[in-house]
């Protein structure tokens, strides 16, 4: 089996949905759209979590590298 890269993972997960956790305790969930070396993504169709519930649908949406956690299949 052929050892993936961080960013053939990611690679390999554009167009499926992901889970996105942030340092503030917020999850991201929506389908991976594109992302860049800095692991800045952009997800389609995202929800905003906090304390285990969805909070608001917000579309299309922009998140800093810096302040991703983990990006996880959802």
């Amino acid at each position: 089996m052929e050892e993936l890269r961080p960013l053939d993972a990611l690679n390999a997960a554009r167009n499926k949905n992901v889970m996105v956790d942030l340092k503030n305790g917020y999850r991201y969930v929506g389908k991976l759209k594109s992302f860049d070396i800095h692991i800045n993504i952009v997800l389609d169709d995202a929800e905003e979590h906090y304390g285990g519930e969805i909070k608001r649908k917000l579309g299309n949406v922009f998140i800093r590298g810096d302040t991703i956690t983990i990006i996880s299949p959802a």
